[in-house]
């Protein structure tokens, strides 16, 4: 295990498909408990491991049609507090893993941190 210290709340993946400058790319949003000593080799390394797994992916990335991913770093409860807010809170009501668009990615932006990753 290359981060034994990673430890990991909550997680959401979003596109963004036109950012305001670079390729289109995956961002990360990320609640920590015990984040990484160096989140840019955390993401690298998880880049990394994604791109082993899924070669169309890394296809993607080394065609230039995709960056490697971006990790944003969520302030402790946001992933609760936005459950809340939809008034989704407990249950069997779930934060979506991977999303289609921008729209939780959006709303757990008001939750982040400053920006943790190029």
């Amino acid at each position: 295990m290359k981060f034994p210290e990673v430890e990991l709340v909550e997680f959401t993946v979003a596109p963004f498909v036109a950012p305001p400058e670079g390729l289109p790319h995956h961002e990360w949003l990320i609640e920590f408990s015990n984040p990484p000593a160096d989140l840019e080799a955390f993401r690298l390394t998880l880049d990394e491991q994604l791109r082993g797994l899924n070669v169309y992916y890394d296809d993607l990335i080394t065609g230039s049609i995709l960056r490697t991913l971006k990790i944003t770093s969520i302030k402790k409860n946001a992933f609760i507090d936005y459950m809340k807010s939809l008034g989704k809170l407990g249950g069997q009501n779930k934060v979506p893993r991977l999303a289609n668009d921008r729209k939780i990615a959006e709303e757990l932006g008001k939750w982040s941190g400053k920006p943790d990753s190029k």
